[in-house]
């Protein structure tokens, strides 16, 4: 008990200090940061690795659309704009605080999303069992925290306007999820990171090409899959919609779910992937491998 406060005050203070720091210091304080998270040094200069040059991105890549697209409520109109609003998960409700919620007109299964952050979400199934106080104080808390300055400068998410969004809860049949991944770079998806059975508690994963032949190489987070999944019919029609929705960007990770009914819908645009310390892929040379996938510098992305 006494070690887990303590981790947590540590990381309020770690927060509050990023928070307050001058533009001009945060590589210095990115490099504190990811040789305390990976062990090595972080070489700004001259990067090499995904995890590396992701970390280049989150200081230097000023393009204002990664604000925009990662911003969970904004970027619904991008996509309808660019691939359709079919594709969108039907939205129920925007609200810039927890008390503006009216759980009566909210079905019995949904999800809320604090639209400034990755992975600030609350998964409900049954709202008949939501605490409300319990939620109120979550999302407050995070409604109040600048998700920038929380793990290494990720700061695509400093500008963002918060609000609190809720989504029409998706899975598919057997309480699974199928989850398709795809890594894009210099604006053309090149591998899916598949995930299954992650409404289970249990996820799994595949990496494979945009043809569905497995990868040799994973990033060691999940167990992988003791068989290549089934192929999903609309294949080709999730590589179109990823190619329309990475298009200009040097990378970026776009999720797409397909339903039990073949219908896909939209999940999120990731640009810094795991905040760039994805140190863990499997051969280790894919860090570089995969690394020089990613074209710098940036010029031509703004023309």
């Amino acid at each position: 008990m006494f070690n887990e406060l303590f981790s947590k005050a540590a990381m309020f203070a770690s927060y509050l200090y990023n928070k307050s720091l001058p533009e001009s210091a945060y590589p210095k304080a990115l490099k504190r940061w990811f040789k305390k998270i990976t062990g090595y040094e972080l070489n700004l200069e001259d990067p090499k690795t995904f995890d590396e040059k992701i970390q280049w991105l989150k200081l230097y890549d000023k393009d204002p659309r990664r604000t925009t697209l990662s911003d969970k409520y904004t970027v619904r109109e991008w996509v309808k704009k660019t691939i359709g609003e079919k594709y969108l998960i039907p939205l129920l409700g925007a609200w810039d605080s927890f008390d503006e919620i009216d759980f009566d007109r909210l079905p019995s299964r949904f999800v809320l999303k604090a639209n400034h952050a990755s992975g600030w979400n609350l998964i409900v199934t049954d709202k008949a069992k939501l605490d409300i106080k319990s939620a109120r104080r979550k999302f407050n808390r995070w409604m109040n925290t600048d998700f920038a300055f929380i793990e290494g400068f990720e700061l695509q998410y400093h500008n963002i306007k918060r609000k609190i969004v809720a989504e029409k809860f998706i899975e598919n049949g057997g309480n699974n999820l199928f989850d398709y991944k795809f890594y894009c770079f210099n604006g053309k998806p090149e591998f899916i990171e598949y995930i299954g059975d992650r409404l289970t508690g249990q996820p799994r994963v595949m990496f494979l090409s945009t043809d569905w032949t497995p990868e040799i190489f994973t990033d060691g987070i999940y167990p992988e899959f003791d068989e290549v999944p089934p192929k999903p019919e609309c294949l080709d029609e999730l590589v179109k919609l990823a190619e329309k929705l990475c298009k200009g960007f040097p990378f970026v990770r776009v999720d797409l779910y397909v339903l039990d009914d073949g219908s896909i819908k939209f999940g999120e645009m990731t640009f810094t992937l795991g905040s760039g310390k994805h140190s863990t892929w499997n051969p280790p040379e894919y860090a570089t491998i995969i690394g020089d996938m990613i074209p710098l510098p940036l010029e031509n992305y703004y023309k």
